[in-house]
């Protein structure tokens, strides 16, 4: 009889917890995070993420750790160490970010390792789910759990790497209809690592051959999007100084059958806007310099700034006074329908508008305001104030957006600045 694996999924974000609770369905697992506020709102059936609905949450979860009984399946939460220390496989789901110079910070995975490190047994498999430039599983995480368990790698545990691709706020493309590429130290454990969620994800998976491939897979599929939406925005600036609606410009040539549907906006979160340092540090690291990834890093994440500019010149057309001027801006998350706030590059519109000494009110009905202030020391309110603005830009595209009569908020002669190209009415969009 095939072994019925225990898992310890480490990391219980927007990745881990979508992850965990897929693999409750079938096997027995403990979702570990040092956060305990996260694990006591996950033990109660919540998900502030809103990644989990709660009743689906509620389906998996169990109260006792399931590696002690008799239970076969199951969810358990847990901040103890001691909780994961009979997993046999652990997936690690902790976040990859860039430090303020965009180099890759790798501190959260070294933690993490550390943490698998000082419960690891013989034979065990680990898992990294967190994006990476390719060789970062081999040459940056394995190490540390060899210095910390005192084992060998490839002879007394084992190591894998299926990139996450999960699409925060997206309800239907969910982890189980992805297809999902898996890999492993070696042939044998790819076998067992792509057995493993196999086991799970209705769309199915793809066995790279090694784990570097893996890795260099995920890491180009959001440096592409970043430069095809790069293309999009330069485009926009180019169509906006010929006066030429950009929107229509792509409908126009979207009636070709290859050509693809990228949109203008702002680019932030926790992958696009960050994966690309991390394969063109890498390819730096090796003496190449990649000039059109990191070109289209810089377009995008010059955008904001644009944007600002943009509605200020446009402001100064009609003749608005910009020293005092107020701007209610709708939406600060870095994508739509979703609370996620990571690198959201809304911030950079507001604050490039206060550079110009305009008084910017942010609503937001998905953002926690307690997290926009610790993150970004910035002010969300819940609602609408009665008062009348100036102008109005809309920066992300909450579908509460969509029913709101912004003329009831503008002062007459006002403007409205449509950056996401949504709005039915409004007197520009990016």
């Amino acid at each position: 009889m095939e072994k019925k694996h225990k898992i310890a999924v480490i990391g219980l974000g927007y990745v881990g917890l979508p992850l965990a609770r897929l693999f409750a369905t079938q096997y027995q697992v403990v979702g570990f995070d040092i956060n305990k506020n996260r694990i006591g709102e996950l033990k109660t059936g919540l998900d502030s993420t809103l990644e989990v609905e709660n009743d689906v949450l509620q389906s998996v979860l169990i109260q006792e750790n399931p590696f002690n009984n008799s239970t076969d399946k199951g969810l358990y939460c847990s901040f103890d160490m001691n909780d994961i220390k009979d997993a046999d496989i652990y997936v690690i789901t902790v976040p990859t970010p860039v430090d303020q110079h965009n180099r890759p910070d790798l501190t959260p995975l070294y933690k993490a390792s550390e943490t698998v490190g000082k419960v690891l047994s013989k034979n065990d498999v680990v898992i990294y789910e967190s994006t990476v430039y390719p060789g970062a599983t081999e040459e940056e995480c394995i190490p540390v759990l060899e210095k910390v368990s005192g084992l060998k790698f490839n002879q007394d545990f084992f190591a894998g790497y299926s990139p996450e691709r999960i699409n925060p706020g997206d309800k239907e493309h969910t982890v189980e209809k992805i297809v999902k590429v898996t890999s492993g130290s070696t042939p044998e454990i790819g076998k067992v690592v792509d057995g493993l969620y196999k086991s799970v994800i209705v769309a199915g998976t793809h066995l790279a051959p090694t784990i570097k491939i893996a890795e260099a897979a995920k890491v180009i599929e959001n440096s592409q999007r970043d430069i095809n939406i790069a293309f999009v925005n330069e485009l926009a600036k180019i169509f906006n100084l010929l006066e030429i609606d950009t929107h229509e410009v792509l409908k126009a040539a979207g009636t070709k059958w290859n050509f693809l549907p990228f949109k203008p906006g702002l680019v932030g979160g926790h992958c696009i806007g960050v994966d690309p340092y991390y394969l063109a540090q890498k390819a730096q690291e090796k003496g190449y310099h990649p000039e059109i990834i990191l070109a289209g890093r810089r377009l995008n994440d010059s955008m904001g700034q644009y944007v600002a500019s943009q509605l200020v010149k446009t402001m100064i057309k009609k003749k608005i006074t910009i020293n005092g001027a107020r701007v209610l801006n709708l939406g600060i998350t870095f994508k739509e329908n979703c609370p996620d706030v990571r690198n959201t590059k809304a911030v950079d519109v507001i604050q490039g508008l206060e550079d110009y000494s305009l008084h910017v009110t942010t609503f937001d009905p998905w953002a926690n305001p307690q997290e926009v202030q610790h993150e970004y020391s910035l002010n969300v309110v819940s609602e609408i104030p009665e008062e009348k603005f100036d102008a109005i830009i809309l920066t992300v595209a909450h579908n509460e957006f969509m029913n709101v009569n912004l003329n009831n908020y503008l002062k007459e002669g006002g403007i409205i600045y449509d950056v996401k190209g949504v709005l039915q009415k409004c007197d520009f969009r990016l």
